[in-house]
């Protein structure tokens, strides 16, 4: 299966992880771009603005999302925040939830002002265990026709 990976760019070395975990069961994982010569963690919002504009990185990503099969959003302690989904994840569960597209989250779903809406999209919860995502699509529910 052709997963997309969605996470903050602050856990960038746990997706690399992930992503050889994912590969070596027989996914095919495509990943957010990765500017090795910026420092994700250091820089203000309007830096982190700026790159994304500069290497138009949302549609990048969506991009990756509509080559794929599902996502899985890695939503990690970050910022604080226990099974944190930043902005961007949430942008991009969308993009899938809107494809009909599985929704796969490594933790449940964090307590955060928009936790309704991914409620919403019914996001597998896997609870850690990558052995849970499927080798092959799951058909997505009828009610989840983009087309309907």
């Amino acid at each position: 299966m052709i997963i997309t990976i969605c996470s903050s760019m602050t856990l960038a070395d746990r997706i690399r992880v992930v992503q050889a975990e994912l590969e070596s069961m027989g996914h095919t994982v495509l990943i957010p771009v990765e500017n090795e010569q910026f420092d994700y963690q250091e820089a203000s919002d309007h830096e982190r603005a700026e790159l994304k504009r500069e290497h138009d990185l949302i549609r990048e990503h969506w991009r990756k999302i509509q080559r794929s099969d599902a996502i899985l959003v890695l939503n990690e302690d970050v910022k604080g925040i226990a099974s944190y989904v930043g902005g961007n994840s949430f942008l991009e569960m969308g993009f899938a939830h809107i494809l009909a597209l599985p929704i796969y989250m490594m933790q449940p779903v964090p307590e955060m002002p928009y936790q309704s809406e991914m409620d919403a999209m019914d996001p597998i919860v896997i609870d850690g265990d990558l052995s849970r995502v499927p080798l092959r699509a799951e058909k997505a529910p009828a009610s989840a026709d983009p087309a309907s």
